[in-house]
């Protein structure tokens, strides 16, 4: 066995126990990873992971081309990781194999990008200021609470506690009703927000909490073209496509990264953001995750010092 064989098998192993760590059940990628490091065995290949040698193991596999795809999004996502380690290690490309029907991968915005993207919203109507107030506040909502896009259009008046700052979210995806909690900073936002709004329509016209520029209730598709408005201002077209569901996605790597750097048990307190979310189980949860490079230096971090102390 090569040194780099070695190597990669050291570092296949401590990325499943990671990704378990993270709340994936992971066992059919573990299988491809553990299939890739018997490859590169049998192959005597001695270093450093590139492309090359992903394309060819993905390749080496008969059957449907998604097999393929999935194989080398395992592949991409390991090499990631591994660069860590080792940084000849090149960087796949994500379309490297076409894909019959594919859900595009999350953006997960950082905090500067996010405050560039509530920036944009002031340039939307300047002559409407109360569209880009709530459009600001509800982008901001979204990436602060990790509410559904819908769930926060549904919002009415009586749901948002500005007192306590807790939202009452109804009829949810698994028609259950939930209470969100949250930060002091949003519950500001929100109350502002409420103060420039029923200025601007001191008689409202129904009980949704946020408005369009005609003062009901903000449809699901004023939301989405609003937010296409703004994601153009804030020159986010380009490159990978950005959705307000996205913020989902962001609200819950945030948050297990922070876990990680505070050094908490995650997987203790995993089944708690499976609640805020409102997941009808824990294996939903799991879907939000979204590994980023930079969550899983942040973790791979964090394991290399809990074995050192060890």
């Amino acid at each position: 066995m090569t040194a780099f064989a070695r190597f990669l098998g050291e570092k296949a192993e401590c990325y499943i126990e990671l990704r378990h760590s993270l709340g994936y059940a992971f066992s059919k990628q573990a299988g491809t990873l553990r299939a890739f490091v018997r490859y590169v065995e049998r192959a005597q290949f001695d270093g450093p992971a590139t492309r090359t040698l992903a394309l060819d193991f993905a390749l080496s596999f008969s059957g449907a081309a998604n097999s393929r795809v999935t194989r080398h999004g395992v592949l991409r996502r390991f090499y990631e990781y591994l660069a860590v380690y080792d940084a000849r290690t090149e960087v796949l490309e994500r379309r490297a194999f076409p894909r019959s029907r594919a859900i595009p991968p999350p953006r997960i915005l950082s905090e500067a990008e996010l405050t560039s993207l509530i920036d944009a919203c002031a340039r939307i109507s300047p002559s409407i200021p109360l569209r880009g107030r709530t459009m600001a506040t509800l982008i901001g909502l979204l990436a602060s609470s990790g509410l559904r896009s819908g769930e926060v259009v549904g919002l009415d008046r009586s749901d948002v506690d500005l007192t306590n700052g807790v939202l009452l979210v109804r009829k949810t995806k698994f028609r259950k009703d939930r209470l969100v909690p949250v930060h002091t900073t949003t519950q500001a936002a929100l109350g502002c927000y409420a103060r420039e709004r029923d200025a601007a329509f001191p008689t409202p016209k129904d009980q949704g909490f946020f408005l369009s520029s005609r003062g009901n209730r903000l449809s699901a598709t004023g939301l989405q073209n609003g937010f296409a408005e703004v994601r153009k201002l804030a020159d986010f077209d380009g490159g990978k496509p950005l959705r307000p569901h996205d913020l989902r996605h962001r609200f819950a790597v945030t948050r297990l990264s922070l876990w990680h750097q505070q050094r908490a048990d995650v997987q203790a307190l995993l089944p708690l953001l499976a609640t805020y979310l409102g997941h009808a189980s824990y294996s939903d949860t799991a879907y939000y995750l979204t590994g980023s490079a930079e969550l899983l230096a942040i973790a791979a971090e964090r394991a290399a010092l809990d074995g050192g102390a060890a």
